[in-house]
């Protein structure tokens, strides 16, 4: 339970914490679109898409508009949940255990291993000889 509640609070706090990193680093800030960037290159496609201008509510126009702005106070609180419900279900995640190792203590100097019967290759049929004369 414990995993699954410190899950959410990851995820939530991940999620809302990288938005404006990855969109800074995609090219959109504060002081506009980066030149030469990824979100340059997007706002060059869909100028020529658009004949000469980017559309209101394109995704060019609102990722700029975050990166600028940052998101609002119900964007965040629904990117929050949506990485706070994915946190908690990594979080509640069991990973499969392998078998435990065998109980006892090892001889000093023992490797893992070391004891292990040799399998001797199977041997060729045994012919019986008999002697001609």
């Amino acid at each position: 339970m414990i995993k699954r509640a410190a899950g959410a609070a990851i995820g939530g706090a991940l999620a809302v914490g990288a938005v404006p990193v990855v969109l800074g680093a995609l090219g959109f800030t504060g002081a506009g679109i980066a030149a030469s960037s990824i979100a340059a290159k997007m706002m060059s496609a869909a100028a020529i898409a658009n004949g000469g201008g980017v559309a209101a509510g394109s995704l060019v126009a609102t990722l700029q508009s975050v990166g600028a702005a940052g998101l609002s106070t119900s964007s965040n609180i629904l990117l929050g949940s949506v990485g706070s419900a994915f946190g908690a279900l990594l979080g509640g995640t069991k990973k499969a255990t392998p078998g435990s190792p065998p109980a006892g203590p090892r001889a000093s100097g023992e490797q893992p291993g070391e004891n292990v019967p040799q399998v001797e290759p199977p041997k060729s049929p045994v012919r019986s000889e008999k002697h001609e004369k």
